[in-house]
């Protein structure tokens, strides 16, 4: 029998495993890994014409079904570009290849902001709503969107015509101030999709496409906590497929400023002051020494995790002591590379969480950017929810394994930035 501190083997091939921050315990029985991760829920269906743009509220086609946009991510001979201020008679002017919208249905609302905290709208934010509002396409745009709200809330007015003025200004305030923000991407379907089992996810896309994309996340969050005196902690997830917790089958993150540390950022901190290197020790270091490593960066790695609830593996950054957005744009670079190559050797057809961490300005601790991506091939029932114990399917180092193997061919092809190594 093989024990380690956190993962023990038992005589009949059972794991049983100890996330060495949170504690939760996982166990993973023999004969279970070898299903197919995969999700579908019909047959591929042909796309008809037009159809590649159009499937849902976050194409291209539908963007002013979508609510007005914070920024946009462009390129223009070959270079990124952001563009503020865009106005809803300008919105095809442009091709987003990441668009920064509002949640039309927040998590904490405005009023939740304003009423707990005295949150008001910032100058800029105020300047963009006037904006958008002076123009005829923008005002109908907000007070469809008012609508939509106001409806959903049971609200007198929902369907008065015109809109009352009042409502359509209350409204609007939420909309352009709120502190819950979607990072959408363009694509819906790879280039070139002759069927709708094609979706584009982020292993689909470049790595130059998914830096930009994460670059777009880690400014978003640093403008929340800038324009939030009451923002404690910002969080950044992905919800691919609707397995795991995804309304659109179409790439997006979900930025979420948030009045508290929550539970797990705030054992994690009481551990890092009595073992100040507590991520490398029990992270990068842990994962080497059991054969975990799946890839690295100069300064980002890669490995299969131990003890979550789903197969998981981890990418963290190699620098302690910053902030995601005072790192350098190549530990940004380092770091997203690293989360490509998961996702893109994950596969688009497996719905997957992808989870970020980070130290929030308030914390004076060495506590590096990392991402936790999530395979949400099981569903937890009546044993977890009685033990708190989760039987996950796959252990860390069959992970490991399916990985590297996907890894070899996705390098071999191209796909992969050449800034990552393979362990």
């Amino acid at each position: 029998m093989k024990v380690t501190t956190y993962l023990t083997r038992l005589p009949d091939g059972t794991i049983k495993q100890v996330n060495p921050f949170t504690g939760t315990q996982v166990w993973t029985l023999p004969g279970r890994a070898a299903r197919p991760l995969g999700f579908t829920d019909h047959p591929p269906r042909p796309l008809g014409p037009g159809a590649m743009d159009r499937v849902c509220a976050f194409c291209p086609a539908r963007q002013v079904e979508a609510t007005p946009e914070i920024a946009r991510v462009v390129r223009i001979d070959g270079a990124w570009q952001e563009l503020r201020g865009v106005l809803a008679e300008e919105l095809t002017d442009t091709t987003a290849e990441f668009r920064l919208i509002p949640n039309l249905f927040e998590i904490l609302s405005y009023d939740y902001w304003h009423l707990s905290h005295g949150y008001v709208p910032t100058p800029a934010s105020e300047a963009r709503r006037e904006a958008y509002l002076s123009t005829p396409a923008g005002r109908s745009h907000v007070a469809t969107l008012a609508r939509i709200r106001m409806g959903a809330r049971g609200s007198v007015g929902a369907t008065a015509e015109p809109l009352a003025e009042a409502d359509l200004q209350r409204e609007a305030i939420g909309l352009f101030a709120g502190n819950h923000q979607v990072i959408v991407a363009r694509r819906h379907f790879v280039d070139g999709a002759t069927d709708d089992s094609q979706l584009a996810s982020s292993g689909t896309l470049t790595p130059d496409e998914h830096c930009a994309y994460t670059e777009l996340a880690i400014r978003a969050m640093r403008d929340l906590y800038r324009d939030n005196p009451a923002a404690r902690y910002v969080s950044v997830f992905q919800n691919w497929l609707r397995p795991a917790g995804s309304s659109f089958d179409h790439l997006h993150k979900q930025v979420v400023a948030i009045d508290e540390f929550g539970a797990q950022l705030t054992r994690e901190a009481g551990r890092l002051r009595e073992e100040p290197n507590l991520y490398a020790r029990w992270g990068t270091e842990y994962a080497a020494e059991q054969g975990l490593l799946i890839a690295r960066t100069p300064s980002a790695v890669a490995f299969a995790g131990v003890g979550h609830r789903y197969p998981s593996m981890e990418v963290h950054s190699l620098v302690p002591d910053r902030s995601p957005w005072e790192l350098t744009p190549e530990q940004v670079r380092d770091f997203s590379d690293l989360l490509h190559a998961c996702h893109a050797a994950t596969g688009a057809p497996v719905p997957v969480n992808e989870e970020w961490h980070h130290r929030p300005p308030s914390l004076d601790l060495p506590m590096p950017l990392r991402a936790v991506i999530k395979w949400r091939v099981s569903t937890h029932a009546g044993f977890e929810g009685g033990t708190k114990i989760y039987v996950n399917t796959i252990d860390p180092w069959t992970i490991r394994e399916r990985m590297s193997a996907q890894l070899q061919d996705l390098a071999a092809a191209g796909h992969l930035s050449p800034r990552v190594t393979l362990c």
